[in-house]
């Protein structure tokens, strides 16, 4: 049996017209819905079920814990292969790296979503549901993925590249998982594996999440933004830096200073793809984690101390 569980997103979207791709509202159908779009499903054995229903670029911390927990409790039961997440677009490859490191789970779970809403003359979400139900069933199947657009993406890999394309997602080293061929799942790398830190550690949130902010390197950037987060009380800083993760002399000498008083901090690049080294005498490295993961990197390290 395979679970899907719905969150909302464009997926579940609807406009006005069927030609209007853009100007619509997410988060409008349930999970439900979305199944009866994608009549090749039927008769399979699945289950359904809402999570949450939102626009993904509201994603936040609650809709997280509870997540992942549902995730959890439906992964724990012998009968079920697999878990689908319907998601929104703007924040998915922030949840499937949240769910890689709090779960790392050894059944699949295949997030998906849609450029197009529901309501669009050719609407790619059916199509991507149906793709990421056969990854989910796949013999040996493992870990968080994405499908979207015939491709399966890791979790720590994937990024959104385009702001309007229906393949808009990619894996940053070229390293995809699999390809999915006309309902065959075809693997091409290896499936997610990882280390699960557990739900225990984000169960110490209730007291209050970190506060973790991002702040870029460019032409003419100072410190002001960082005393500006100092003042606000915050926990961590990513900074996204230019190129191998450098940072203007001023913006560096702010970093510094913040983390003298305390403030945890981690150096990574606004670039697309590539790693930050870690070289000696500077700012810590986030490796090959893009801004936003290694925001919840930060953020899951904050927890554990």
């Amino acid at each position: 049996m395979i679970v899907i569980l719905g969150t909302g997103g464009t997926i579940a979207g609807t406009a006005q017209s069927a030609s209007d791709g853009v100007g619509y509202t997410a988060a409008q159908l349930g999970v439900e819905d979305l199944l009866a779009a994608v009549p090749t499903l039927a008769g399979r054995p699945l289950e359904a079920h809402q999570v949450a229903q939102l626009d993904s670029k509201d994603m936040g911390f609650a809709t997280w814990q509870r997540l992942a927990s549902a995730v959890q409790a439906e992964l724990a039961r012998p009968e079920v292969g697999g878990v689908v997440v319907t998601h929104g677009t703007d924040t998915l490859e922030e949840t499937a790296y949240f769910l890689h490191r709090v779960l790392a789970p050894a059944k699949p779970v295949v997030l998906t979503a849609a450029m197009r809403p529901a309501t669009a003359l050719a609407p790619d979400g059916p199509q991507n549901l149906f793709d990421a139900v056969q990854v989910a069933a796949a013999p040996d199947a493992a870990g968080v993925v994405v499908a979207l657009a015939g491709r399966v993406h890791d979790a720590v890999q994937v990024r959104k590249t385009h702001s309007y394309r229906v393949d808009a997602f990619e894996s940053t080293d070229g390293a995809l998982v699999a390809r999915v061929e006309e309902g065959a799942v075809r693997l091409v790398g290896r499936w997610p594996v990882g280390e699960a830190l557990g739900l225990g550690r984000i169960a110490r949130a209730a007291q209050g999440w970190p506060r973790v902010d991002i702040v870029f390197n460019h032409a003419g950037a100072d410190g002001r933004i960082v005393q500006a987060l100092l003042t606000a009380g915050v926990d961590g800083i990513v900074a996204a830096g230019t190129g191998n993760g450098t940072l203007s002399i001023a913006l560096e000498s702010a970093l510094r200073g913040a983390e003298a008083r305390g403030v945890r901090v981690l150096r990574s690049t606004r670039c697309d793809a590539g790693p930050v080294m870690n070289l000696p005498g500077l700012l810590p490295s986030a490796g090959a984690l893009s801004p936003v993961k290694a925001r919840i990197e930060l953020i899951l390290a904050l927890l554990a101390d």
